[in-house]
């Protein structure tokens, strides 16, 4: 992969970072200031309903920004953008969908047909 295209790459993973990193930031803050006493049970769960599907979200975005961190590393240490599993290049089409993955469409298929076995 030429170095351009690695630039990109790294522009586009930063960016996300920042964005992801930017929300965990911002939901904190909103969590921690809310202090709304609800006299309704019903207006309680909602709020506790909400603030669960919202830690559910943060948390896969955590998962997504550690991804994010390996794939810089990657970049940086030239390994970014060739598959884990058969050493070969993963298609440049594939990198913009899923700037995170590690494994080409070959070797990700043969890997969801095993756990379905399994």
């Amino acid at each position: 992969m030429d170095n351009t295209t690695l630039a990109e790459f790294k522009t586009l993973l930063t960016q996300q970072l920042e964005a992801l990193l930017h929300d965990a930031g911002k939901t904190v803050s909103e969590m921690t200031e809310e202090k709304t006493n609800f006299p309704d049970p019903t207006d309680r769960a909602s709020l506790e309903s909400d603030r669960n599907f919202e830690l559910r979200i943060r948390d896969r975005e955590r998962k997504l920004i550690n991804k994010i961190r390996e794939a810089l590393e990657r970049i940086d240490d030239g390994s970014f953008g060739l598959c884990e599993s058969c050493e070969e290049p993963i298609g440049a089409e594939r990198l913009r969908a899923r700037p995170v993955t590690t494994l080409c469409i070959d070797c990700k298929t043969e890997q969801e047909r095993q756990e379905k076995i399994g």
